[in-house]
């Protein structure tokens, strides 16, 4: 009997897509039924071969031989999972097997890792295509009822294929260049260095930020603050003996009410989460990482299957899931919103333009939560708090819009014009699952009003001059910076109408799927570190923008690249000729650096030499703490010197530091100096009741030993091709 076999992406969702179609019988890495074979990548089997492979004189990294380009690019089984690939090669070899359905994640990178396989194992079969936005049994059934043409995708093949070799020519290409020439580790990138950039020219602005003091008034009268307002409706001014002549006019005069207005007005709630808005969120609310917010998201996506495909760029839905609210609403109940479900319920749930909308959805519409029940005591902390956050934004918009009646009060004193507003709320509408502290527009001058009529003359208690002074920019955090990558022309000093354009048609610096691992690169290579919250360039990241060629410094280029990938993803373009390109700006990169005269200097070395093959070693701030790593380009060596932990300081309660070995290890606080050594933290922990336990102390610390422990994973070369990524899958 002929049978159809299925490539899913991830074990995890081979076996739910297995389970929904009846293939018990266990293979190896396969599952069978009497109609499919359901097998699985591990993420990317297969990738583009290392320099090395096209000649083995690319082993040793010499600026002579750049750029490397090849006549036609190589594809090659990844070692660390080439069993799983021979795996899936034999099941597509069978002779029962007559088509293949792709059901890798409907995107762009998930195209390429089932096109890659398939091509790699020399299969020549039908193809058809799953694409879904969730895996639950339903959306799975329902799936395969409606298998798309595998031709229509080939199109999204190409666009990501042309974007895997454009990084590659490049990313390599610079890298060895950059690498070679000032015999230093580092690694650039189109999207990574543009980043790194706007940090630094973020950091830039607040170092030559001179703060400069300014002035306004306040009148006290019938128990209300009446600001000042300046003929051109200002609330304050630079011009100190402005104020101050005003404030001299003003003694002893009343203030005579001339306006009362009063506006009914309605907000509606925020947008559903993307990826990005999400990873935004969670930093700022619970200090997640980008890159941990994806991971949860990952679990409650695969594991629990209760919220929908987490790498969307959209915050609206389509109008196909608009039926299906209804059973996502029931699977959301027994937790803290269930008077909010019900009162949903109550109503016939209609299609609204502030949460649908066909034509802001590309791939994947917004992140919501699915048809399957969830069972929130089997989440941990982690996805307790992610699953919350989607949900309380999911319910929100399908309550009514919060109403309120704003007042708004206008006085004059003699020329002088003051203001006041406040408001009366009507109806609650969405804010019940938030609480009124959630609106971060919330006016500040608004306050409580009492009754007043137009005409009416008023006593000022007390006339007060207000001073303070213009506010830097603030640093970047994790949150702050995706939201930045998503937008960066704000933060960028170029800022024409074609760069504004081209970068909003392309959603700004990488992608909702890549930019967690972009802020990850940049700590695991040393160019950007933790202070706290507030992320910094390292003296490392600051000499390697001076030494890398202008193009790759900018978000235009990558605007420019996604622009046409989107051309080619749409059969606009041909993806040849976009390499063609690629090749063309290779050779300039490399002339450029080659012919550079710049100098690259360690700012960190210390007096300490590598145990492993001798040269100094560099004392750097990883994001979990300081490290040694050694200067030798060629060497991985890496050694944890202290660790930043979540055991707060009992004097100053900032997070303390884990330094030392085994019985020497102790906890320090680097504010105020405390120390504590190792038994005695246990000893602490074990004495309060309700703390944490011997169990606790020894999972927290192998959680720590986790999180710090070095592979070459974390070398910067496997940073930029991605190999961590595609390890990990």
């Amino acid at each position: 009997m002929a049978k159809t076999l299925v490539l899913a992406e991830k074990p995890s969702v081979g076996r739910d897509i297995a389970r929904v179609l009846g293939c018990n019988k266990k293979l190896n890495g396969a599952l069978e039924g009497n109609r499919y074979i359901v097998t699985w990548a591990l993420g990317h089997l297969v990738t583009l071969a290392d320099p090395e492979k096209y000649d083995k004189r690319y082993k040793d990294w010499d600026l002579k031989d750049l750029p490397i380009i090849p006549d036609r690019m190589s594809l090659v089984v990844i070692g660390q999972t080439a069993k799983q690939f021979k795996a899936v090669q034999s099941q597509m070899n069978r002779n029962d097997v007559q088509d293949i359905v792709i059901a890798t994640d409907a995107g762009r990178e998930g195209e390429l890792v089932a096109r890659w396989i398939i091509q790699k194992a020399g299969i020549k079969k039908p193809l058809k295509r799953l694409w879904i936005s969730s895996v639950t049994d339903k959306a799975i059934s329902e799936g395969f009822k409606h298998l798309k043409d595998a031709r229509a995708y080939e199109s999204l093949f190409h666009s990501a294929y042309s974007r895997s070799v454009a990084d590659w020519l490049v990313g390599i290409n610079a890298t060895r260049a950059l690498t070679c020439k000032y015999n230093a580790q580092l690694a650039c990138g189109r999207v990574q260095t543009p980043t790194l950039a706007m940090i630094a020219a973020q950091e830039d602005q607040i170092r030559q930020f001179v703060p400069k003091p300014y002035y306004g008034i306040v009148a006290k009268a019938m128990g209300i603050r009446w600001s000042w307002r300046t003929t051109k409706n200002e609330t304050h001014v630079f011009d100190e003996e402005k104020v101050n002549q005003t404030l001299s006019k003003l003694e002893n005069q009343s203030l005579e009410i001339t306006e009362i207005s009063k506006t009914s007005k309605k907000k509606y709630a925020p947008l559903l989460y993307d990826l990005t808005e999400l990873q935004r969120d969670a930093n700022k609310l619970y200090g997640f990482s980008a890159k941990e917010t994806l991971a949860v998201m990952q679990s409650l996506y695969e594991y629990h299957k209760v919220l929908t495909y987490p790498r969307t760029d959209s915050r609206y839905l389509t109008d196909d899931i608009v039926p299906t609210i209804k059973e996502r609403l029931e699977a959301s109940r027994g937790g803290d919103y269930d008077s909010a479900i019900q009162k949903i319920l109550k109503q016939p749930i209609k299609k609204q333009s502030h949460f649908v909308n066909n034509s802001k959805v590309s791939d994947h519409h917004a992140i919501i939560p699915t048809e399957q029940s969830a069972y929130i005591g089997s989440f941990d902390d982690r996805e307790r708090k992610i699953y919350d956050l989607v949900l309380k934004r999911f319910l929100a918009v399908l309550l009514p819009p919060y109403e309120y009646e704003q007042t708004t009060l206008v006085a004059k004193s003699g020329n002088e014009t003051f203001m006041a507003r406040g408001k009366v709320e009507k109806a609650v509408g969405w804010k019940e699952v938030y609480g009124r502290y959630h609106d971060e527009e919330e006016e500040e001058d608004e306050q409580s009003l009492p009754p007043l009529k137009k005409g009416q003359s008023m006593q000022v208690d007390q006339w007060e001059k207000t001073t303070g002074k213009t506010q830097p920019p603030a640093y970047f955090t994790e949150a702050t910076l995706l939201s930045a990558m998503e937008n960066p022309v704000r933060y960028m000093k170029s800022s024409s109408k074609q760069l504004n354009t081209t970068l909003s048609a392309t959603g700004g610096l990488g992608t909702v799927a890549t930019r967690a691992d972009i802020i990850e690169k940049l700590f695991n290579t040393f160019l950007i570190e933790k202070r706290g919250q507030e992320i910094h360039v390292t003296a490392k990241g600051r000499q390697l923008l001076q030494l890398v060629p202008n193009d790759l410094r900018s978000p235009e280029l990558t605007a420019k690249w996604e622009l046409e990938l989107a051309k080619i993803a749409k059969n606009e373009r041909k993806s040849n000729q976009f390499i063609k390109d690629i090749e063309k700006y290779t050779h300039s990169v490399v002339e450029e650096i080659e012919s550079s005269e710049g100098k690259f200097k360690h700012d960190n070395i210390t007096s300490k030499k590598c145990p492993e093959c001798g040269e100094p070693l560099l004392e750097v701030n990883g994001k979990k703490g300081k490290m040694l790593v050694c200067s030798n380009r060629e060497c991985k060596y890496k050694q944890t010197l202290s660790i930043v932990t979540n055991a707060r300081c009992p004097n100053c309660h900032k997070k303390m530091e884990l330094v030392g070995k085994k019985e020497s290890q102790m906890f320090v606080c680097k504010n105020c100096g405390y120390r504590q050594h190792m038994n005695a933290f246990k000893k602490e922990r074990e004495d309060k009741k309700g703390a944490a336990g011997k169990s606790d102390v020894k999972k927290y610390l192998q959680k720590q030993k986790a999180e710090t422990k070095t592979t070459i994973e974390d070398s910067p070369f496997a940073a930029l091709l991605d190999l961590k990524k595609e390890l990990k899958k």
